[in-house]
């Protein structure tokens, strides 16, 4: 039972959703103004909010972002007689779950209150702690882990490859973070996104006066890693000149801004690139003794879609990262099959996408909204070596187990956010050897028996 408030200045519309709410088995709070309103919201103990936009003195949206304005405000839905498009956009952007219009029926009633309470109670629930690591225990990414745990103490140069989106920025950022130079600064610089005839600049520095319009000395990128990590990403787009610079450096440790004396710097480099260095040597657009200079230590991130055991765990990491909806067993089924040509960069953004358009229930498969729709044909997939019906087993047990979580262990709730039924979802857990006991017994009827 949830403790609703009721914000109407039309009392006979006010007492008639009143009695609808507490036909629901909920506590009702009643207000006549948005003064009251706001003042009984203020006080506390209050679940929900069903609150009336168009009101004398203090309208619905004041009420509403006064409510928000304060610590764990609790979810409101924003009620109209004229829903017009300038104040249901700004209902939604300053905070409400949803905008709807009089009269409403049950059904919805029922539906508004059940997004409020999803809401409510995955505000209330602590947030696990998020690593900014790297995510994933296929085989090749537990390679890429041990591979970073490897080097990350030590000074050899890092080459990273991967296509786009795959996250070598990343991979880098965990190379600096966990090891000795983590102290030190961490520097990235993109190759390919600085002019040709600034990047010397950028990269080296330059004595005031060097050229025109340098008012100032500038230190570079190499001098400001100095004692830390420098990070040169789409390294395999630099021009040949600069390519014999940077070998110069790697091997003297020695850099000479533009204008400027030489100075020593103590870095460790770590390059990208999405290229084929080795294509590119052969093409005689890379300099062969540069890309053995960087590849001491290759690392190589396979695609999203070549490692589909770590879609749904990276999909979770970004979901607690923003605060978005949880995902049902429709919307997990299409982020693993999606073929994610943007890797990991592309599942962020849909993540990203759910969390500004999916408020206070699980996102479906309709909310995703991917395409392509699956992998292409004979792309491969680093799932553990069984068949089907053992990889769709391992599935449904982990998305049980993370509706249980959430729920709390009610296991009604747990079905509804499945969308099956309970006596399903029980057979489910003797199947897995979940078992029945450590779960909320519910004196509720199944809406499906």
């Amino acid at each position: 039972m949830a403790r609703v408030l009721i914000v109407d200045d039309d009392e006979a519309f006010r007492d008639a959703l009143a009695d609808a709410v507490r036909d629901l088995g909920h506590d009702v709070r009643e207000a006549a103004s948005g003064r009251e309103g706001d003042a009984a919201a203020a006080e506390g103990g209050i679940d929900a909010v069903i609150l009336d936009l168009r009101m004398p003195g203090m309208d619905g949206l004041e009420v509403l972002r006064r409510i928000r304005a304060r610590p764990a405000p609790p979810p409101v839905v924003i009620l109209t007689a004229h829903a017009a498009a300038a104040n249901t956009i700004e209902a939604m952007r300053l905070g409400a779950v949803d905008h709807l219009t009089k009269p409403i029926a049950s059904s919805d009633l029922r539906r508004a209150l059940d997004l409020m309470l999803a809401h409510r109670d995955a505000d209330a629930a602590p947030a696990p702690a998020v690593a900014d690591d790297l995510v994933g225990s296929s085989a090749a990414m537990r390679a890429v882990q041990k591979t970073i745990g490897l080097v990350a103490d030590r000074d050899d140069t890092v080459l990273v490859t991967g296509e786009t989106g795959t996250g070598k920025e990343v991979v880098a950022r965990a190379i600096h973070r966990h090891g000795r130079r983590s102290g030190g600064p961490f520097v990235a610089v993109n190759c390919a996104a600085i002019p040709r005839d600034l990047l010397e600049s950028e990269l080296f520095g330059h004595a005031r006066g060097a050229f025109t319009g340098a008012a100032a000395d500038r230190a570079g990128a190499f001098r400001d890693a100095h004692g830390g990590t420098l990070f040169l990403d789409e390294i395999g787009d630099m021009d040949p000149a600069m390519q014999a610079k940077i070998l110069r450096t790697l091997q003297e440790r020695v850099v000479t801004p533009v204008g400027g004396r030489p100075a020593p710097v103590d870095v460790r480099v770590v390059a990208a690139t999405h290229r084929d260095l080795g294509e590119r040597v052969r093409e005689g657009a890379f300099r062969e003794d540069l890309y053995y200079r960087l590849a001491v230590v290759p690392v190589h991130l396979p695609p999203l879609r070549e490692r589909a055991a770590d879609i749904l765990p990276l999909a979770e990491h970004f979901l607690r990262q923003v605060g978005g909806p949880p995902l049902d067993a429709g919307a997990a089924g299409a982020i693993v099959g999606h073929a994610w040509p943007g890797n990991v960069r592309e599942l962020r953004n849909v993540v990203q996408r759910l969390s500004a358009l999916v408020r206070g229930r699980a996102a479906t498969a309709a909310d995703l909204d991917l395409f392509p729709p699956r992998p292409a044909p004979g792309a491969a997939l680093d799932w553990p070596d069984e068949d089907l019906p053992s990889a769709i087993a391992r599935l449904e047990e982990f998305l049980i187990r993370r509706a249980l979580d959430r729920s709390a262990g009610n296991r009604t709730e747990a079905a509804r956010m499945l969308n099956i039924r309970r006596q399903h979802l029980y057979s489910k857990l003797e199947r897995y050897g979940l078992g029945l006991s450590g779960g909320r017994t519910e004196a509720v009827p199944d809406d499906d028996s």
